[in-house]
């Protein structure tokens, strides 16, 4: 009775309270401020530790791109949370342990909870929630007509039945929503001649996952089976334009005389899965299998009228159908072990997604009465992979390891296209891409603090799908690890180049990355940890795209992007006795992109590629956090971090820069 009567209250309130998980300067979660070994009440152990307080931001310039980033507002919080309640005994009435966790109640952007209850041999309950406010201003070229402001919601359960036997039962089940209002917009009739219109929409997004199975162990093999249920619906409130229309965020020349579009979506997802993993002396074996056949019925329903250039408008496009998309997946890997020093690993992996069923997209010009009709029949993605590694270790310092890949890549393709009274004329498209690459490396103990990595692949595609496939590529992955007592350090260089040809156009990107750390617990009192990392990329390909006024034409150039981003970090722990814990801490980023100091554009590069080739900014951030004991089982908690964005030439001269103050203060309890 002791027992239930300390824990029921905090469970009560964990269970209906949101809670944060991403605070912007970190508070003292997984501190406690009260012994370690909790107290005994009745046949349980109970601990628990709370940190209540309030956090404060300040935001200035471009307030919604803080909002993209960052996030955080006022208000008062949880930060964070923990329970455990342990029975002494191992043989509770009802249960033998609750944990339950949380990183942030109440306001925050980021929040989430975790909770396992279990009774030894009976059962084993498992709950995760989160929540997410999500907010998304679009981009600058949208003059703000593209926003979305969304709140995303997570919970998954899962309960196992007997689950230290060899026969357990599985049954679960999860929710995802997201909701919110967004901001689109609406081209409509001539292109660039008509004005752009905004489109509001209550988006609303539902999944929901039911499953049950069980898994079972004889002979040293474990065999798991699951059957699990999907249901999704997505139910976007109808978009409509009055007649007369509000004036486009772009205007134009086009008279709206009406526009209504409704398109919702349902759908279900039958599927089983089993996994096989079996372990012995000279082999090993670990299967995976899924099969699923998804059904959707949707509707798009749009009527746009008005006039235009060209005279009256009245147009109808419908989308509609029942696809079903059945998905087989498998992955089969065989370890051999001939002898101590030598693993030979196989790896085969088969997928195959197909869609096929009734879909049709009709638009129809009411003022002409024409009309288009486009019907989708089939398309079929099938894939195969195999590679076999060996790893052969030649001491204990040192092991090589080298291995094959090959892949076997299927796209195909059914449509039809035809006009009112005429026969439906089907095009089938098949094309295939077989990818080989060849890996090696090997691990090396220089001494026993200092160790290394090396590896690298390179390979090749004869046939890639798109420009951006990699076709002839080769990648480098090298690190060297010192850890020494209190000191670690490490460094590394990575890097990945991809030059391909296709059809349409060339392409070519170079990526490489550089890090180095540092982690020194010099005292006990003393302790400080710094970063550095150097991501390059440049990027190069042909482009077609539309532009021009008054009407828009097919223009032609060369894609570049180039991205140079320097990291930094640094972080010093001060533990000032036993008055307080001190941390102060520092990162900067900064791109100088292509290294130009203006966005002016020369006269042999169109200003619409130029504008768009690099992105220069910066971005600090410093932070201090301290912690103060104000009696043996409680801490007062106070922080504090400043976000600095700025962009040195934004797209179009629109510049997203922001500045923002935020911290918090709070109470660490436990009892």
């Amino acid at each position: 009775m002791i027992a239930a009567q300390k824990i029921a209250p905090a469970l009560v309130f964990l269970l209906w309270i949101p809670a944060s998980a991403q605070p912007a300067v970190a508070p003292a979660s997984g501190e406690s401020a009260g012994p370690a070994a909790g107290e005994n009440a009745g046949e349980y152990n109970i601990v628990q530790n709370w940190e209540l307080g309030y956090r404060f931001a300040t935001a200035g310039g471009d307030v919604q791109k803080y909002d993209a980033d960052v996030n955080y507002h006022n208000g008062v919080r949880l930060f964070s949370g923990f329970l455990s309640v342990h029975s002494r005994t191992g043989r509770g009435a009802w249960f033998d342990e609750i944990v339950l966790t949380a990183s942030g109640l109440g306001n925050d952007p980021y929040e989430s909870a975790v909770l396992r209850i279990r009774k030894s041999r009976l059962y084993q309950y498992d709950l995760q929630w989160r929540q997410n406010d999500y907010f998304d201003p679009g981009l600058v070229t949208s003059a703000g007509y593209h926003v979305e402001n969304f709140t995303r919601r997570w919970q998954d359960h899962n309960l196992v039945l007997f689950p230290q036997s060899k026969l357990r039962l599985i049954a679960g089940y999860g929710r995802n929503s997201e909701n919110g209002p967004a901001l689109s917009s609406e081209d409509l009739f001539e292109g660039e001649s008509g004005n752009v219109f905004a489109l509001f929409s209550n988006v609303h997004r539902l999944f929901n996952d039911y499953r049950i199975g069980g898994e079972a162990e004889f002979s040293g093999i474990k065999l798991s089976v699951m059957r699990r249920w999907e249901f999704y619906a997505e139910q976007d409130s109808p978009q409509t334009l009055a007649p007369g229309g509000a004036a486009g965020f772009v205007p134009g020349l086009t008279t709206l005389g009406g526009f209504n579009r409704a398109q919702p979506v349902h759908g279900t997802t039958p599927a089983w899965m089993a996994a096989l993993l079996a372990d012995r002396k000279k082999f090993a074996v670990n299967g995976r299998f899924t099969y699923s056949k998804a059904k959707d019925n949707f509707l798009l329903d749009e009527a746009a009228a008005g006039s235009g250039l060209i005279g009256a408008e009245n147009r109808l496009v419908m989308t509609y159908g029942n696809a079903e998309r059945p998905m087989t997946t498998g992955d089969l890997n065989v370890s051999y072990f001939p002898w101590d020093r030598l693993t030979i690993t196989n790896n085969t992996s088969y997928s195959n997604t197909r869609i096929s069923g009734n879909s049709f997209f009709e638009e129809i010009d009411l003022a002409t009465l024409s009309a288009d009709i486009l019907n989708f029949q089939f398309l079929g993605i099938r894939l195969l992979t195999n590679s076999t590694d060996a790893r052969y270790r030649v001491s204990r310092r040192f092991d090589f390891f080298a291995g094959y890949r090959y892949s076997d890549r299927q796209i195909r393709s059914i449509q039809s296209v035809t006009t009112p009274g005429a026969p439906f004329t089907n095009t089938a498209y098949s094309q295939y891409d077989h990818v080989q690459a060849g890996a090696a490396g090997f691990n090396w103990i220089l001494a026993a603090p200092l160790r290394l990595h090396a590896e690298a692949e390179i390979g090749r595609s004869d046939n890639p799908f798109d420009p951006i496939a990699e076709k002839n590529y080769h990648s480098i992955d090298a690190r060297l690890q010192y850890r020494r007592k209190s000191l670690a350090a490490s460094a590394g260089y990575r890097q990945n180049y991809n030059n391909n040809s296709t059809v349409l156009t060339a392409y070519s990107a170079h990526a490489r990355d550089s890090f180095a750390n540092l982690s020194w617990a010099a005292r006990d009192w003393l302790a400080f940890d710094a970063g550095y990392q150097h991501l390059h990329l440049d990027t190069a390909g042909g482009i077609a795209f539309f532009a021009g006024l008054p009407r828009q034409r097919l223009q032609t150039g060369e894609s570049i992007y180039v991205s140079n981003i320097h990291a930094g970090n640094f972080g010093l722990r001060l533990a000032l006795g036993k008055r307080a814990d001190l941390y102060l801490g520092y990162s900067i980023t900064r791109d100088p992109g292509d290294g130009r100091s203006s966005l002016l554009a020369p006269g042999s590069v169109p200003a619409a590629l130029y504008n768009v080739q690099t992105f220069p900014l910066s971005f600090q951030s410093p932070l201090a956090r301290l912690t103060v004991p104000i009696m043996s089982r409680l801490k007062w908690n106070a922080g504090y971090q400043y976000y600095g964005y700025r962009e040195d030439f934004g797209l179009l001269g629109n510049l997203e820069n922001y500045r923002a103050n935020t911290g918090y203060t709070s109470l660490l309890w436990s009892f």
